[in-house]
């Protein structure tokens, strides 16, 4: 569909190699990290009928998501393996960053789909759980979410809420407001994470006007 056009669907440059699906990247492990690994899968029929972060009516079809299985460094300083749903146009450039954050070793508390809350983002966001697709519109407004198309990620949610007129989401992350604030997690205009992005054509919510969405990237800006 067009408008999933752009570069991405020209695929962004691993210098990885794949194989039965699994991206691995040379020269991102070492003695004492892992090698980050990263695969990327069509969405089989048992994840489908799992997945309640979709229904009919959605903007994309079940077949254009993709099941994305990739390397991060939790809170407790060791690596794990965490799942998102994204669009399949934009998954290369989705792991492509989270490579260099993997690299980076910054900590990401928890990556697990939506499902594990009940597809409810207020219930996930209070986790602090780190996630991409889910099927749901723009609070207060009329639209779809960035999220709702599989092409936007929710990063650390509770240490980056999003605040607008005093109300913040989620209310736990009141305390990390202040962002002069320099706590694990926590995601800084111009900072290694937010370049991160950037560096494949992302664009951070930290940097809006009337809604500071601290822990939101997506592809538009949107």
């Amino acid at each position: 569909m067009q408008r999933f056009g752009h570069s991405y669907r020209m695929g962004w440059a691993f210098t990885a190699l794949t194989l039965a699906g699994t991206l691995f990247v040379p020269g991102a492990g070492s003695q004492t990290q892992p090698p980050f690994r990263a695969s990327v899968s069509s969405i089989g029929p048992a994840l489908a009928k799992s997945m309640t972060s979709w229904h009919r009516g959605c903007p994309v079809p079940i077949s254009e998501l993709r099941l994305v299985e990739v390397s991060f460094w939790g809170f407790d300083g060791r690596a794990h393996q965490g799942k998102l749903i994204l669009h399949m146009s934009y998954t290369s450039p989705v792991v492509t960053a989270l490579r260099t954050l993997y690299e980076a070793r910054f900590p990401i508390r928890r990556m697990q789909l939506v499902e594990a809350y009940g597809s409810s983002d207020d219930r996930s966001m209070a986790a602090d759980n780190t996630s991409a697709f889910n099927c749901r519109g723009v609070p207060g407004a009329g639209s779809w979410s960035e999220h709702a198309y599989g092409r936007a990620i929710d990063i650390n949610p509770l240490e980056n809420p999003a605040v607008r007129q005093g109300v913040v989401s989620p209310p736990g992350g009141r305390k990390y407001t202040n962002r002069s604030k320099q706590s694990k997690g926590m995601i800084h205009a111009g900072d290694a994470t937010v370049r991160a992005f950037e560096a494949v054509g992302w664009h951070w919510g930290g940097y809006w006007h009337s809604l500071k969405d601290y822990q939101h990237f997506s592809w538009n800006g949107q």
